[in-house]
């Protein structure tokens, strides 16, 4: 069997950098550069600088577990028919929770000689968001009969599959391009300072706050280095957290860097000595996790979610109650004073993160395609 061609479906736009957008982008590159042709079937997208993108809907922003996000409009039924007759997808990977209005719409109306393959990206943040995805569905009951494989990335993932849909999942976790972190180009240090890094949308669910209260307990600590904290990203919560900062005596320690554009981003985890997400919940693996180690400089500690121990629980001394300000104070503590544990972090890390890497779970993706295909040009 020759090479694939592939077409990655995704209600939200690619003008994001969220995880799931990571995941498709990621995985579409590798694939790209392993001879198959890849596209994009999407919500609207303005991005010109990836290849093969099919904008299929206009898209309105909601609010959906815990996050801002955009959903599509009802697309073109006629639109979708004739991109699908025109392109003659192999395998079309859909990518899970999806809306009637799109991803459904274009599993219907798929030639019966593609092959399509799903994948469960999240687990909920509350039990409003699990009844709602019940009721999700319940809606695309015709559509989910339709798919030949379906895959969580991580066993939280999977549950939520099961919980909200009655479907069991086979897991094939996220992935990370490592030698992109790798490589990157790390800021200048500065002298006798360790640099501590959050990245996430500055809303309640990312934990922003629960870190800044964690430096205010550490303030006082004569044990701890002069630390420099950088927040990478922007959301409702910059104007309250940049007032707590300042009403804390935290103002010199903390800068605010706004949104970073992915180079930027590589560069600050390279930099950074310990990388901290302390996400309460809705988390279902954790890309930016893995981004962190390739990185290969700083350690990275998570806070206990369920989506956060899928990827930190063979090391759990890099795990914090979750919401829980002093125990990371306590973490922290631990890493900036220790070189001990810092190193044996580190060497974990490095021997963990091979499993995770494109190349690897790219290559087991790509059976999984071929295997659904194979199914389906037989029957």
């Amino acid at each position: 069997m020759g090479k694939l061609k592939v077409g990655f479906v995704l209600d939200d736009t690619l003008d994001t950098p969220d995880g799931v957008q990571q995941y498709i982008l990621t995985l579409g590159t590798w694939l790209k550069e392993q001879g198959h042709d890849v596209h994009y079937l999407v919500g609207h997208t303005t991005r010109k600088d990836i290849p093969n993108v099919h904008s299929m809907s206009k898209n309105i922003r909601v609010q959906f577990n815990g996050n801002r996000m955009s959903t599509p409009m009802p697309a073109n039924k006629q639109q979708v028919r004739a991109l699908l007759e025109k392109e003659k997808f192999d395998i079309l990977h859909v990518q899970i929770p999806y809306s009637p209005f799109l991803a459904h719409k274009i599993i219907l109306t798929a030639p019966k000689t593609t092959a399509i393959i799903g994948t469960f990206h999240i687990a909920p943040s509350s039990s409003l968001v699990t009844m709602a995805n019940k009721v999700l569905g319940t809606l695309n009951k015709r559509s989910l009969q339709r798919f030949d494989a379906l895959l969580s990335v991580s066993p939280a993932a999977a549950n939520f599959a099961r919980v909200t849909h009655g479907i069991d999942t086979s897991v094939l976790p996220n992935v990370v391009k490592a030698d992109y972190y790798r490589n990157a180009t790390p800021f200048s240090p500065v002298t006798n300072t360790k640099t501590i890094v959050f990245l996430g949308r500055l809303v309640p669910r990312k934990g922003c706050q629960i870190l800044l209260e964690a430096l205010e307990i550490l303030k006082a600590d004569a044990s701890i280095p002069k630390l420099r904290v950088i927040v990478c990203g922007k959301g409702p919560l910059d104007a309250v957290l940049k007032a707590y900062t300042k009403s804390h005596g935290l103002d010199e320690q903390v800068e605010f860097a706004g949104f970073v554009d992915e180079e930027t981003k590589a560069r600050y985890l390279k930099t950074a000595d310990i990388a901290v997400f302390p996400s309460t919940g809705g988390e279902s693996f954790g890309i930016v996790l893995l981004e962190a180690m390739a990185a290969d400089h700083p350690v990275v500690l998570g806070a206990d979610n369920d989506g956060y121990k899928t990827v930190l629980a063979p090391s759990p001394d890099q795990l914090f109650p979750a919401r829980n300000a002093a125990a990371l104070a306590v973490k922290l503590r631990q890493y900036l004073t220790s070189e001990a544990d810092t190193s044996n972090a580190l060497a974990w890390q490095r021997r963990y993160l091979p499993a995770f890497d494109v190349a690897v779970v790219g290559q087991r993706l790509v059976s999984r395609y071929r295997e659904a295909l194979r199914s389906r040009q037989s029957s």
